[in-house]
């Protein structure tokens, strides 16, 4: 006998409903914004099949050797492996921070996330990010987990790139299954569980 279930990648409508009656998304962007104040920014909010989340404007760090010779993602110690580096202002009022060329990062969103049992998330770049060198890693948003997502980018590009925080810094995609799982994130207590800002690698 064989059991088939089904996951269907979910629409701006299904977010909507989801973000009002089960807090899956907070603070929500009910569409795609793509202008703030009367300036442009890169795009957030909700969009035909997924959200594009915002990065935060605290906890960003920058992998550096500066203080230390090696990473042990057993042991990590973000005083020897990070900076943080400063928040820059633009011409036009925008906030960023500055990611050197062939340097990593992390970041948070600002949005915290809220992950029903039969329902897993994936986050992606952005393209607008992704033609001036900015991959960002191919993240998942487990059944039960609830936080803010760290997000890891990298700038791939050689020179250096701007990362502007409070607008649009990658997708998630939200495929919602038929069948709740039987051992969600929470109940096996995953180690990221409640994050609420930048939270680094740990076993």
């Amino acid at each position: 006998m064989f059991i088939t279930f089904f996951m269907t990648i979910k629409s701006d409508i299904w977010l909507r409903k989801m973000a009002e009656e089960q807090q899956m998304i907070s603070p929500f962007l009910a569409d795609l914004v793509r202008e703030v104040d009367g300036k442009r920014i890169i795009s957030a909010g909700c969009s035909s099949y997924g959200y594009d989340m915002r990065l935060a404007d605290d906890g960003f760090r920058i992998f550096s050797s500066v203080n230390g010779d090696e990473i042990d993602p057993k042991k990590f110690d973000e005083a020897k492996s990070l900076i943080e580096p400063p928040i820059r202002i633009a011409e036009d009022g925008a906030r960023y921070y500055l990611l050197p060329p062939h340097h990593y990062g992390l970041g948070v969103t600002v949005e915290t996330f809220k992950m029903p049992r039969n329902v897993t998330g994936v986050a992606l770049g952005k393209s607008t990010y992704a033609r001036a060198g900015l991959l960002v890693n191919t993240t998942p948003l487990e059944a039960g987990w609830t936080g803010r997502l760290v997000v890891e980018i990298a700038n791939l590009a050689n020179l250096p790139l701007r990362v502007y925080v409070n607008e649009g810094i990658g997708q998630i995609l939200f495929f919602e299954s038929d069948d709740d799982c039987g051992v969600s994130y929470a109940d096996r207590g995953g180690k990221y569980q409640g994050q609420s800002g930048l939270t680094f690698a740990k076993v």
